[in-house]
């Protein structure tokens, strides 16, 4: 087992955490009406940043382990569960997610409102959050599953 591989999964929860904290803090704050605060602006970038380590992690797995070449054959691999998820639908909502995190930071920091702001994250990092996690290869999805943590 490839240590990128470990390390891609354990990156998952720290996303995961921020993603939550992000999302949790826009609603809060919509909710109450109060001032943008500092932490909503740090959990954002800290999920950002996750983002970009996994991205990272993601395309020397994706690269490493061939699936890039079943786009030469999308075809025939449509019909194979594994092979589909993992060479083209993973990645692809993978990368939708990326963008619509980094778009989000952008536009929520030429927002001047609160109010504008939360609703921004919220809609943002909401979207993106929910396309990670049907994207992820939990444990339950049959034929997809990955165990919940990879050890070293």
């Amino acid at each position: 087992m490839s240590i990128i591989l470990v390390l891609h999964d354990w990156v998952r929860w720290l996303i995961m955490v921020f993603a939550l904290l992000t999302v949790l803090t826009a609603f809060t704050g919509l909710l109450k009406n109060s001032p943008y605060t500092k932490f909503a602006n740090i959990s954002n970038l800290l999920f950002m940043i996750g983002m970009d380590i996994q991205v990272v992690f993601g395309f020397i797995l994706y690269f490493n382990n061939g699936w890039f070449d079943i786009l030469k054959h999308i075809g025939s691999f449509m019909g194979q569960t594994m092979p589909r998820f993992f060479g083209l639908e993973h990645w692809l909502m993978m990368i939708i997610a990326w963008v619509l995190v980094h778009s989000g930071r952008t536009v929520v920091k030429r927002v001047v409102t609160p109010h504008e702001k939360y609703k921004k994250t919220l809609i943002y990092f909401g979207i993106a959050l929910l396309i990670i996690l049907i994207a992820i290869p939990w444990p339950f999805r049959t034929a997809l599953g990955r165990p919940w943590i990879r050890w070293f």
